[in-house]
């Protein structure tokens, strides 16, 4: 069983049991359980559901492993060539990683 459920503008697979890396959830600690009810579609072994917007009823419970991970380090470099312009730029995203628990369709 898996669904595709969307966490913070992003849209997951998500499977019981699996980790990702979703955008950093502000306000939330290791150990804590989440609930996301935006669940866009359910597939049970070959019987697809899918949401108009959402499916009713529906939703994923995760657990917090790790509430800030920083990701790699994006160096954005701008130049325009025979003027001697040059910006150095970078930045590096912040992320939640989260276990799913359960999905319960």
């Amino acid at each position: 069983m898996y669904a595709i459920v969307e966490i913070n503008g992003q849209q997951f697979k998500v499977e019981q049991g699996k980790k990702l890396f979703v955008h950093h959830i502000k306000d939330v600690e290791a150990g804590k359980t989440v609930e996301f009810d935006k669940v866009l579609l359910v597939d049970n072994e070959g019987a697809v559901t899918v949401g108009a917007p959402t499916v009713d009823g529906a939703k994923v419970v995760v657990e917090v492993v790790n509430p800030l991970v920083k990701g790699d380090k994006v160096i954005v470099f701008k130049m325009k060539r025979r003027k001697d312009s040059r910006k150095k730029n970078g930045h590096r995203a912040q992320f939640t990683e989260v276990e799913v628990k359960q999905v319960i369709a």
